[in-house]
C-alpha cells in the first residue's frame, strides 16, 4: 500500500497517526506528509534521535535504554506508546535502529526495531536489513513502518 492509499484507508476509518522516529530522522513523516491533505490523518511526528530526547519527549524509561539500549524492541514499544500518549492519534509507529555505517557484533548495521501502538495493544519487532548502506536501510525502514501502519489500519 503506497502512502496515498494508506492515508485514504485511515481517513475512511477516521484514524490519526503519530510517528516516533530515530534512525529515519522524519522520513516516515515526510512520506506521509508529502501527500496533499495528509493533515487529517497525520497528527504529529517526533524525531527523537538522542536517548535524552526519547526519554524527555516520548517518556521512554531511562532504565529501558540502560538495560536494553536505544536499538531494542523494548525501547521501540515505549517510543510508540509514548507518541500515542503525547498525541490524539489512534495508531503510533516507531523506528529505532542502526542505519550505518557502523554497528557491532551484538547490534549490527542494518538492525532496526519497530514499535506499533494503539489504545489497546503495543508490540515490537526487529528486522535485520543487513549492511545495505545507510540510505537503503533507511528507505527499507520507512517502507516497513508504512506497512505496519497499513496492517494496524486494516485491523482497527
Amino acid at each position: 500500500m503506497n502512502p496515498a492509499e494508506l492515508l485514504a484507508a485511515a481517513r475512511a476509518k477516521s484514524l490519526r497517526f503519530a510517528l516516533a522516529e530515530s534512525c529515519t530522522g522524519g522520513m516516515v513523516s515526510a512520506a506521509l506528509t508529502d501527500i496533499p491533505g495528509s493533515s487529517d490523518v497525520v497528527e504529529c511526528g517526533f524525531v527523537t534521535y538522542s536517548n535524552q530526547a526519547k526519554i524527555r519527549h516520548l517518556g521512554v524509561s531511562e532504565g529501558t535504554i540502560e538495560e536494553y539500549g536505544a536499538v531494542s524492541e523494548e525501547t521501540a514499544v515505549e517510543m510508540a506508546s509514548g507518541a500515542l500518549q503525547q498525541s490524539r492519534a489512534d495508531i503510533a509507529v516507531s523506528v529505532t535502529g542502526i542505519a550505518g555505517p557502523g554497528g557491532s557484533d551484538f547490534k549490527p548495521e542494518g538492525r532496526v526495531c519497530f514499535g506499533i501502538a494503539t489504545a489497546t495493544t503495543a508490540s515490537a519487532e526487529t528486522i535485520d536489513f543487513g549492511a545495505l548502506g545507510r540510505d537503503k536501510v533507511r528507505q527499507a525502514s520507512v517502507a516497513h513502518a508504512l506497512k505496519l501502519l497499513a496492517d494496524a489500519t486494516d485491523t482497527y
